[in-house]
């Protein structure tokens, strides 16, 4: 499967123990997405078009308005990467 580099770079955080925090509006749209690592830092290149892909591929979820993490078929679709700490 085709996963552009930022998409990849997510799902790694994700796989980690990372977090996906959103914000909606009055009408319910989500309007802001943050991706949080397990350290709690902010990972600079997450943007709503980002997310909208990765919800709409199924490679994350969230339940009962919880944060969004990563679903089974991310941790399919994540290559391995080293650690680099």
């Amino acid at each position: 499967m085709n996963i552009s580099k930022a998409e990849q770079r997510v799902l790694h955080v994700l796989a980690q123990g990372g977090m996906i925090r959103h914000r909606r509006d009055d009408d319910g749209h989500i309007v802001e997405a943050l991706c949080f690592t397990r350290d709690g830092f902010v990972l600079a290149n997450m943007n709503l078009p980002l997310f909208r892909r990765l919800r709409k591929r199924g490679f994350i979820g969230s339940q009962n308005g919880a944060p969004y993490r990563i679903s089974q078929a991310g941790l399919r679709a994540v290559r391995a990467q080293l650690d680099n700490r």
